[in-house]
């Protein structure tokens, strides 16, 4: 049996790790903020002390807000604590250059690593269906895998930081069609239609997506409860633009969705609101006070 260190327990850690345990697996939770560590489901674990919490450890699994933090993680790790890991996957949503450094950092401890960022959203991390983005060796990915399957649906998309180039693909497309739904959405209450038969109609269509029917009917309802946050697909997005300006691309929807969130951040009470929540700004923009 794999022993697991999960780093992180938010919205999206807390369920996967959950998953993990209730899969058989031995689950050690450590979180930056202790007090969530209180309270945790009864078939995991938890230590506030960083080094303890990895210490024994097969397998690491990292879920924190960015690279940044899993960078300041990693280097309050002594070679102890680090002794008995395998394997370290990053699950978070980084740079590709963060985890190809992240990668050559941990192999001087002979520690093997895949970056395996999520897509799918709080509902997919609880139900355990999550769209799961490997970038890393084929060798290890398959000695690994089992690790994934209770989490989602694992694809090695190629070497170490393609599995974070792939989320940041992912992110383009869900920021931008999120854009173009809300437009949708408005045109169609502003043109008096129903919008959830209008959206009915079109499931099974070309135009039918989970992001039409899901965040459709979030706009349509003025929900924005938060399953992914307008915090956490804006720093995606500038993520993005980064990458591009690497690569020498100019990507013009992105840059106009990324403009629109931007101006939806302005307000930091938005900030913690579903990334669907780009419909408010589509609102403001028409001038409609809803």
């Amino acid at each position: 049996m794999n022993f697991i260190t999960f780093l992180g327990i938010g919205k999206m850690g807390l369920p996967m790790a959950n998953n993990l345990a209730n899969a058989g697996y031995k689950v050690t939770c450590w979180n930056r903020t202790p007090a969530k560590l209180k309270n945790l489901p009864p078939v995991l674990a938890g230590n506030s002390d960083l080094n303890t919490a990895i210490s024994g450890a097969d397998i690491v699994i990292s879920m924190l807000s960015d690279g940044s933090a899993t960078k300041e993680v990693i280097s309050k790790l002594s070679d102890t604590s680090l002794s008995s890991v395998k394997t370290w996957i990053e699950m978070a949503s980084v740079l590709p250059q963060e985890a190809i450094d992240q990668a050559s950092y941990l192999k001087k401890n002979s520690i093997e690593y895949l970056d395996s960022p999520v897509s799918g959203g709080t509902v997919a991390a609880k139900n355990g269906n999550l769209a799961i983005m490997v970038g890393g060796e084929l060798n290890i990915f398959h000695k690994t895998k089992e690790i994934f399957y209770p989490l989602g649906r694992p694809v090695l998309v190629g070497p170490i930081g393609t599995g974070q180039l792939a989320k940041l693909a992912n992110q383009a497309i869900v920021g931008i069609t999120i854009g173009a739904v809300a437009e949708a959405v408005l045109l169609l209450e502003r043109g008096g239609a129903d919008v959830d038969a209008v959206r009915d109609a079109l499931s099974g269509g070309f135009a039918d997506s989970t992001i039409l029917q899901q965040h459709g009917a979030r706009m349509s309802k003025r929900n924005f409860e938060p399953g992914g946050s307008v915090k956490t697909q804006l720093k995606d997005l500038k993520n993005i633009q980064k990458v591009a300006k690497m690569l020498d691309l100019d990507l013009p929807m992105l840059n106009d969705v990324t403009k629109r969130y931007l101006t939806l951040a302005d307000n930091s009470q938005n900030l913690e609101k579903d990334h669907s929540a780009l419909f408010i700004e589509l609102l403001k923009r028409n001038k409609i006070k809803d």
